[in-house]
Order: structure tokens, then sequence, then C-alpha cells
């Protein structure tokens, strides 16, 4: 369990991508324009869309023209003290590409509460 503040703490910087989610190994941001780097060495550019402290609520989409739509969005979600919920849903078409990014966000959410659990003993 982790707070909310510190679950968006580790999503809310574009940059952070390549330490929470699997495959990912680096990636560089200019403005609204994110491009990441995956362990076979495909690069990805996306759009971030919006970052909102308040609501913690990020969204981004891919750009890569394999794509003919995607959307990610990760929500943080206060439950109680010291209690969130980090939602990421991802819409993509064609289907099978939203399939290999659906195995990522699992890992990734493990790897989101992972961080933020740590950042908690740590503070």
């Amino acid at each position: 369990m982790a707070d909310a503040d510190t679950v968006w703490g580790v999503v809310r910087r574009p940059e952070s991508i390549a330490q929470w989610f699997p495959g990912i190994v680096s990636c560089t941001v200019e403005g609204t324009s994110r491009v990441i780097r995956t362990a076979t060495g495909l690069e990805i550019p996306e759009e971030i869309l919006s970052i909102d402290d308040r609501l913690r609520h990020f969204a981004y989409r891919i750009t890569a023209p394999q794509y003919s739509f995607h959307l990610g969005v990760i929500d943080v979600i206060e439950i109680a003290p010291n209690d969130s919920l980090c939602v990421y849903s991802t819409t993509a078409l064609p289907d099978t590409l939203a399939l290999l990014i659906a195995g990522g966000t699992v890992g990734a959410l493990g790897e989101i509460q992972r961080l933020a659990e740590s950042a908690g003993v740590a503070s």
C-alpha cells in the first residue's frame, strides 16, 4: 500500500516510464513529445496529452504508424490515507498491438506498486 501522492510521484514524470514499464529501456521527452526505446531497439513516438497533478491523471497516445488508434491513461485514486488505486487503461487498434501493450501494463502496475511502496518506506 502507498498513498496516492507517492504513487503519482512515480508515474507523473513522462521520462520515468523506463523505470517502471517492462521492456522500455530509455526515453526522451521534448515538450509534449516522448520517444520510448524498447529493449529490442525499437523507437516508438508518443504524444503526451495531459498531466494533471490535481486529478493525478496522465494521458498519452502512441503516434507510430502501426497504430490506427492508441490512448493510454493512468489515474491514481486516493482510497484512504496511505492507500490508493492506480488504474492503467489502454485502448489500441489494431487488436494485436493492443494485446502487446496490455501484457506490459500488468507488469508496469506491479513495478509502480513496488516503487511507490519502497519510496513510502524510505520517507
